[in-house]
């Protein structure tokens, strides 16, 4: 097999203080993958400024003069989140096989080795998947252990501690590429495409600069995006439990009208003003959730781009 054309993709959202340690371990990989004859001499890093309001864009300018075609870059005219920014490198660039890594170092870069050697094994997908949580805070490892376990009672397939760190090959882009939905969850995406993958463990590591782009709140929004984004089963809750609760008042009916024709009914809230809090609560929740499938629909008929570029180098 010819030595394929790799693009290293890294999606960046005010990194400034990353990215010199970023770029200068990334551009040390592309060497020793070029060296020994796994990638072409023409493969490049691919930066992805995501919107940022700090010097980042500023810096892979620099970066560019100093080691000309070997880097590349996009801006995007405003943040547009994480998963469009990573789609838009992986659309816009030119490759045979891409690897998306974020820029904090927490995903080791020398690990992109083990992951060509696995594609020149005949896989078109390789994931990056941790070891273990250990550097993570008990709150964080408890929700994403909790994400994983309800995307998989979901019926959605994800692939366990992989965030986004994986190489693909242009075969899977192209499938990507007629994937059109607005609201994007990629690691439910890839998986779908069915292509022969592997994994290769890591131990990640801690943000070698800067501060995390995702706190709790956005790390619950990106799960519920995942879970409406690849299941029906909220919707099906709703239809099951609406059931349950009508056979419930049903039940209820039935008890009511006995006491009464007993002759010992007590005036008071057992039997009209639980059942209405219980039933008022149900539907504000469910109203909810049909809102949230709804307002999905609304998104992807208006058809906007998932990302706007405002400046290639």
């Amino acid at each position: 097999m010819d030595a394929p054309h790799l693009a290293v993709i890294v999606p960046c959202y005010n990194e400034e203080e990353a990215l010199p340690h970023t770029a200068t371990k990334l551009i040390e990989v592309l060497k020793d993958l070029i060296s020994e004859n796994l990638v072409r001499g023409d493969s490049y890093l691919l930066f992805v400024d995501d919107g940022s309001t700090d010097s980042t864009w500023e810096f892979l300018r620099s970066l560019k003069k100093r080691e000309g075609e070997r880097i590349r870059a996009i801006k995007l005219s405003r943040n547009f989140g994480h998963q469009s920014a990573l789609l838009c490198g992986l659309l816009e660039a030119e490759y045979d096989i891409a690897v998306t890594i974020d820029a904090d170092l927490q995903d080791p870069p020398e690990v992109i080795v083990e992951m060509v050697r696995k594609f020149h094994e005949g896989y078109r997908v390789v994931y990056g998947v941790r070891k273990d949580r250990s550097v993570d805070s008990p709150l964080k490892r408890f929700s994403a252990e909790a994400f994983y376990w309800l995307m998989e009672k979901l019926g959605t397939r994800v692939i366990r501690n992989h965030a986004d760190y994986r190489l693909i090959s242009k075969e899977v882009t192209d499938v990507l590429r007629k994937m059109e939905e607005v609201n994007l969850f990629l690691r439910g995406m890839i998986p779908y495409t069915g292509f022969p993958w592997t994994v290769v463990e890591y131990e990640r590591k801690r943000r070698v600069a800067g501060e995390t782009k995702y706190p709790l709140r956005k790390m619950i929004s990106f799960a519920w995006e995942g879970i409406t984004s690849f299941s029906t089963v909220p919707l099906r809750i709703i239809t099951v439990t609406g059931f349950v609760i009508f056979i419930i008042s049903l039940i209820m009916t039935i008890w009511a009208v006995a006491v009464k024709l007993s002759g010992k009914s007590i005036a008071g809230w057992l039997s009209v003003v639980l059942p209405m809090y219980i039933l008022g609560g149900l539907n504000l929740f469910f109203l909810g959730i049909l809102g949230e499938y709804i307002g999905k629909i609304y998104m992807e008929t208006k058809k906007r781009p998932r990302y706007i570029v405002e400046e290639r180098i």
